[in-house]
């Protein structure tokens, strides 16, 4: 049947199924995988297909579970997108999977019940075209955790078969069931790799999990890719599908999945095996699976910690050859520890929490089997690493000053590798990822700097050290106004050697407060260069605004709002030596508020609030620069 024959064939059949689908709440999981059976008629090769789901058999409706059956897939050019073939698969005998705990050994185990149906059909697809495998189904139990409105998202799986040009490809195929339950605050490993019959290499990764039929389409025709990730929530994501501590880790080189889930509930996590092949990825098979995390706990939890962030690695131990080692274990009563020394028979021990002096570097998996021969035993295997020493330092150069470059130097190293990754902490906020990092410090301070670095084998190593940064800011004074014929006493402050410019009428340029007489009338400007003790070097500047008389001024209002325009009453004097008083009054004669310097004013606050706007009279004493008192007296209004 041509092409165009068989598309008009689907169409009419499919408008011709009255849908009465069940939503497909009872699905936990799936695989769909091929193997090649060998060259077909023509130019083509012969294909079997096979899906497998994992129904949910105790609370999973059984309208649901019958509708399965039968399944459909598309067939798609991963070229073109065009559509080969929409087939239908039936089932084989179903078959249900015991549990993979023991009720005697599991505190509160609830009631499970998990099916397998396994549909294979065969097909001769073309040898020089890639396909795409597809089977769609909705929707997933309304009572998972991870997902955005699970109960009416359907999930879509698919698989690629490369070109048989040079001979048909089979796909890898994961070996082991998945759990049906996993207890809470328990360890969690599980070993979800996968084989291959053509020996390529293989790898293995959480990845994403796509939207699949819909409530109203809950058995699709499946459509070609691309397909809709599904949206998680609540901080999951699919490189972190359930959380705990520690996460949800899957090892990329064995797949062994491990954890410690510390929130119970029902989360979708998908796991992708890669098929490499002369180092291109060729093939990926996909599990996404329903994991259940309940309230039961185990009677005997085997349980060495895992210390290092790589995947089940209890540590990368880089400063010595002896590990101890910690035991989480519980309910047991005997120990036996195998520290995975290949050759040695002798490298065990009985001990609770031993330690092991290893004969050389390298990587070991370590087993303890707790109860072992008992009727509840449990075991765990945990990697450790050896590859003493690694150490991490650094050393630094540059001026001590804000703004001024630093260069940060690594020195770190081991003898079982140097470094690969750099993580700098500068204490200010800023980070940085490079070996050897130039930074600037804004402001004066002590910064506590720490490098984290790791080498190729996993070593960590932590460094720190104190960064003093002078506190350097340049300052010459404030702009003053003086009486022609005075003297004016200048202050610099900021470091140890000043450089006055110009040095006109000052007695001495090369000091910090030299002393300048000013016989003319003028505007000066006066600029400063300074040297601080750790070799800092800023410029300030100050004007000198010389006047002819003495003189005082009041403003006649303000508007203290704190827009930093007006806020204050404040008196403002030329030629005067000091303020003996500035006293304000309110119009019932209640004394408001008083100073004795001429740089400070009323903010128009009362006993600590806001005062009324209104008119308010104020008194000022003060002393000329002959010595003579004078008595001011005037008023100002307090706008808002």
């Amino acid at each position: 049947m041509r092409l165009k024959q068989l598309f008009i064939f689907w169409i009419v059949f499919w408008a011709g199924v009255v849908f009465h689908t069940a939503q497909a709440s009872h699905i936990v999981g799936s695989d769909l995988t091929y193997r090649c059976l060998g060259p077909g008629p023509g130019n083509t090769a012969r294909y079997e297909i096979t899906l497998i789901l994992y129904q949910d058999c105790l609370s999973g409706a059984p309208t649901a579970i019958t509708e399965d059956n039968p399944a459909y897939i598309g067939i798609y050019n991963a070229n073109t997108g065009g559509l080969f073939m929409i087939d239908s698969i039936y089932s084989q005998p179903f078959q249900i999977i015991p549990p993979n705990f023991n009720n005697n050994c599991v505190n509160n185990a609830p009631n499970t019940c998990l099916r397998k149906e396994t549909f294979i059909k065969s097909y001769n697809l073309p040898n020089d075209q890639p396909f795409h495998i597809v089977y769609q189904r909705c929707c997933r139990n309304s009572t998972v955790l991870n997902l955005l409105n699970p109960g009416a998202v359907g999930a879509t799986y698919y698989c690629l078969i490369p070109p048989a040009t040079t001979g048909c490809n089979n796909s890898a195929r994961f070996w082991n069931s998945p759990p049906q339950i996993i207890c809470i605050n328990n360890p969690l490993v599980y070993d979800h790799s996968a084989i291959d019959s053509d020996a390529d290499s293989l790898s293995y990764e959480f990845c994403q999990t796509y939207v699949g039929g819909t409530q109203t389409d809950a058995k699709p025709l499946p459509p070609p890719p691309p397909y809709q990730p599904v949206t998680y929530i609540g901080g999951f994501s699919s490189n972190n599908p359930m959380g705990g501590n520690p996460p949800l880790q899957i090892d990329p080189k064995t797949g062994l999945i491990t954890g410690t889930p510390n929130i119970a509930g029902r989360y979708v996590v998908t796991v992708c095996c890669h098929e490499w092949r002369n180092g291109v990825i060729i093939n990926t098979v996909t599990r996404e699976f329903q994991f259940v995390v309940t309230n039961c706990s185990k009677a005997v939890v085997a349980d060495i910690p895992q210390y290092s962030d790589e995947p089940n690695t209890y540590i990368v131990e880089c400063n010595s050859m002896t590990v101890k080692f910690d035991n989480h274990s519980t309910g047991g009563f005997s120990y036996l520890w195998d520290f995975g020394v290949p050759g040695m028979v002798d490298d065990t021990s009985d001990a609770f929490e031993p330690s092991f002096t290893y004969p050389d570097t390298g990587t070991y998996v370590v087993k303890l089997w707790v109860n072992r021969g008992s009727t509840c035993p449990d075991s765990i295997s945990r990697i450790v690493k050896v590859y003493p020493t690694f150490h991490s330092v650094f050393t630094y150069d540059g001026l001590h000053c804000p703004m001024s470059e630093l260069q940060f130097i690594d020195g770190s190293s081991g003898t079982s590798g140097d470094p690969i990754s750099w993580l700098w902490t500068f204490g200010d906020g800023n980070y940085s990822s490079e070996r050897n990092p130039v930074h600037r410090y804004d402001t004066g301070n002590v910064y506590t700097v720490t490098l984290e670095t790791k080498n190729g084998r996993g070593c960590k190593s932590i460094y720190s050290e104190e960064v003093f940064i002078e506190n350097f800011k340049p300052f010459a004074g404030n702009d003053t106004i003086i009486v022609k014929g005075e003297q004016i006493h200048f202050d610099a402050k900021g470091g140890g050697q000043y450089t006055w410019f110009p040095s006109d009428r000052l007695n001495n340029p090369y000091i910090g407060n030299p002393t300048g007489y000013f016989p003319d009338t003028g505007r000066f400007h006066y600029m400063v260069h300074v040297i601080s003790p750790h070799q800092c070097e800023g410029v300030d500047s100050i004007f000198v605004w010389v006047v002819n008389n003495s003189s005082l001024f009041v403003p006649t209002a303000f508007t203290p709002n704190g827009d930093g325009l007006n806020d204050f009453l404040k008196p403002i004097g030329v030629g005067y030596s000091k303020v003996r008083f500035f006293r304000v009054f309110n119009r019932w004669g209640e004394l408001v508020y008083q100073t004795e310097h001429f740089k400070q004013g009323w903010n128009g606050e009362y006993n600590g609030v806001p005062a009324e706007v209104g008119v308010y009279f104020w008194v000022l004493g003060v002393v000329d620069r002959f010595g003579k008192e004078e008595l001011i007296k005037g008023d100002a209004v307090l706008i808002r």
